[in-house]
């Protein structure tokens, strides 16, 4: 592995530098798409292949040489085809992808007889290198370098799986403005699945939820450009922008025959994440929309306001958390833990000692054990589905309604360099009973089909007692029942 780099260093360096004997610049592009077998990876080999004194790239001296005999070594014009910088940032990309490979593949590679150490990382090296000369050759429009290589990455970490992304200095200060509960859209959280976009839940009181954009919608095209899971990410781009600017969202529906049409106004989205209020004496309704930097402290607030209107603790209470689509781990870990007195929260699994972890509740219930009853749907994901399993785990609230979406992945954003970062996959996290919610969802304890319209769960109307057969059921659970008792004369 040390050799493959002190190769890449050393060609870079050359390429900048000498020349072949009839002024041909030595080239990383041409050291990559020329045939190289197995056994020509040493340094020896490259030197030998470029025509150069083995001690060229055999090891590093050569360069003092250079610079004892400059007329030897004089300086190389860019190439039109690809600029010293864009070279240097291959070796680069490819380097690091190439140890990568070597590194995750190692044990594969040791039960390979027939291939030598290095053989694949080289081929893929090559194969990269082949590719990106046909694009800038033959491409029907100019293409830029950089703009080759970003594209490279970005396929990179979004062929991993539906969730992780390369995000460039523009899409992290969007995510850390969604996480602290405000960023310019229309307030849409999505998902890709089986080649889809998906629209798990509309936020509350935003632009798409009022035009009446679903749960289980399927996005089609946005602003008349077709859409697909391959581009899920350019997608949610493009339905954000600045405030007051207009966008078209084209989605597809189950039970309707035809696409429809929604022109949204973007708007700034300041998301109050907790709404609340007192349905019938001691019985509190607290519905959280998503999870964010806030929504504990959100959350606890609503609990001490309703006690402080009732003078005294809550009998029972109601959490909604249907059409949530989830959000910050932690949030739910400590929403979780406003309920729980002891025990398990939620268990992530990894393959680093940062992304396996253990997260228990601690000593004290802000309800003292009073009756708990959570509303979930099919729109509950994520940091929801971690909330809900917690206290069913733990026989400290019941479920109510259908079962939950089932997305059970965490996602660490990893900041990079000039503003930028990644977000990757990094864990699968389980239940504290130790099962794992992906693509299964929680089953709730109580089955309740929904009356309305997932629309209708609004966060700002009031609860509706009237319509909303799965709050009747969860208030009937919280009710004392009257005993009647006859007397035998």
């Amino acid at each position: 592995m040390e050799d493959f780099f002190n190769i890449l260093l050393d060609e870079v360096w050359w390429s900048h530098h000498a020349r072949h004997e009839n002024g041909k610049p030595v080239s990383l592009w041409h050291f990559f798409t020329t045939d190289i077998s197995a056994t020509q990876t040493s340094r020896m080999a490259a030197a030998s292949f470029h025509g150069l004194p083995a001690c060229a790239i055999v090891n590093r001296p050569w360069r003092t040489a250079c610079q004892e005999a400059p007329s030897r070594c004089p300086a190389v014009p860019q190439e039109k085809h690809m600029s010293l910088k864009t070279r240097g940032i291959l070796v680069v990309v490819i380097g690091t992808a190439m140890g990568l490979s070597l590194s995750l593949g190692g044990g594969v590679l040791a039960k390979r007889d027939k291939l030598e150490s290095g053989e694949l990382s080289w081929e893929q090296a090559r194969l990269f290198a082949e590719v990106m000369q046909r694009v800038k050759q033959n491409y029907v429009e100019p293409v830029d370098d950089s703009v080759l290589l970003e594209s490279a990455i970005r396929g990179m970490v979004s062929d991993l799986d539906d969730h992780s992304q390369y995000l460039d200095a523009e899409q992290y200060q969007d995510i850390r403005i969604s996480t602290s509960g405000s960023y310019s859209g229309v307030g849409l959280e999505v998902s890709a699945a089986d080649g889809a976009v998906i629209v798990v839940a509309p936020i509350d009181d935003t632009p798409a939820e009022r035009a009446g954009i679903l749960s289980g919608d399927t996005i089609i095209a946005v602003d008349g450009k077709l859409v697909n899971s391959d581009n899920l990410h350019e997608t949610i781009a493009k339905m954000r922008g600045r405030a007051g600017t207009r966008v078209t969202v084209t989605v597809t529906r189950e039970d309707e025959a035809s696409p429809i049409v929604f022109e949204l106004q973007r708007e700034s989205i300041r998301v109050a994440s907790v709404s609340h209020e007192i349905l019938q004496p001691g019985v509190g309704y607290v519905r959280v929309s998503q999870f964010n930097d806030s929504t504990a402290n959100e959350l606890s607030r609503a609990i001490d306001d309703m006690q402080d209107r009732k003078d005294g603790m809550l009998v029972g209470l109601i959490l909604d958390l249907r059409n949530n689509p989830g959000g910050v781990l932690d949030s739910a870990i400590d929403v979780s833990d406003l309920f729980l007195d002891e025990g398990i929260i939620v268990v992530a699994d990894g393959r680093t000692p940062e992304s396996r972890f253990t997260r228990k509740a601690h000593r004290g219930d802000v309800l003292d054990g009073a009756g708990m009853v959570v509303l979930v749907n099919s729109g509950s994901a994520s940091a929801s589905e971690i909330v809900a399993g917690a206290l069913q785990d733990h026989n400290r609230a019941m479920l109510v309604g259908t079962s939950t979406f089932g997305k059970g992945l965490v996602q660490t954003v990893m900041p990079l360099s000039k503003g930028r970062a990644i977000k990757l996959t990094t864990s699968r996290f389980y239940t504290p009973s130790g099962d794992s919610i992906h693509e299964k969802g929680i089953f709730p304890d109580v089955v309740v089909e929904e009356t309305r319209k997932p629309a209708e769960i609004s966060f700002h109307a009031s609860a509706d007692r009237q319509n909303d057969a799965q709050l009747q059921e969860a208030l009937s659970l919280l009710t004392p029942k009257r005993v009647m008792q006859s007397k035998a004369e």
